[in-house]
């Protein structure tokens, strides 16, 4: 079994995309990736494939990647074992969203202090050129203040256009921050808000928030 302290860790290697130092550690191997591969071509059961661009912490094809960090595993192991999260969490009787942007992963938590499910995330980039600051995602104890969905979008970006870009099933959670479905390249790359791959965001906004759901965001 992979141990989940390994995975807590948050010691990574001089690089831009989650997992490199998943490498070092036994339970885990580096893939390359070579020219013509795809998702479905590299792993054709879907299962499979699912659990590995979650731990890549990537919805967006293989061909952006030179490498792809794989459990060893990974016909065995299941999604809630490679949770960055534990399974229980103190969340006082509410449901509960912790979103971590060190390990670039959101935890979603029902009354019981239960892990129902977690998922990838990318958040603000450290500089923004569009905007000529940085686009830190914000941290502290929020809540959910209002829902929209599938047709959410930015009142702000595209700066060229004044806004318009898809934020589907979004949460807004403090000011324009949000929790919304987007792509994922494998590192944090938004204007602020938290993206999360679009499944995810479907179900966390149509099935587990409320307005005043609590979310919390650490670094």
């Amino acid at each position: 079994a992979i141990a989940l302290a390994f995975l807590a860790d948050t010691a990574q290697a001089s690089t831009r995309y989650y997992g490199s130092y998943l490498c070092g550690y036994s339970g885990f191997e580096c893939v390359k990736v070579k020219r013509g591969d795809t998702w479905e071509k590299l792993f054709p059961n879907e299962r499979n494939r699912e659990i590995v661009m979650r731990l890549n912490r990537t919805n967006m094809p293989v061909k952006y990647r030179s490498w792809i960090v794989v459990p060893t595993n990974l016909r065995s192991i299941s999604h809630m074992e490679l949770s960055p999260f534990p399974l229980e969490h103190n969340t006082n009787g509410k449901k509960l969203v912790i979103v971590n942007l060190t390990k670039q992963a959101f935890g979603a938590y029902d009354q019981n202090g239960k892990l129902v499910r977690w998922g990838p995330v990318s958040g603000g980039k450290g500089y923004c050129p569009d905007v000529g600051r940085a686009c830190n995602t914000a941290t502290g104890t929020f809540k959910i203040y209002r829902k929209q969905g599938e047709s959410c979008v930015s009142s702000k970006f595209p700066i060229e256009t004044n806004g318009g870009a898809p934020m589907p099933y979004c949460m807004h959670f403090s000011g324009g921050f949000a929790l919304h479905g987007s792509t994922l390249p494998g590192y944090n790359a938004s204007h602020g808000c938290v993206r999360l791959f679009f499944e995810d965001a479907k179900w966390m906004n149509h099935e587990f928030t409320d307005i005043g759901t609590p979310v919390i965001v650490t670094r």
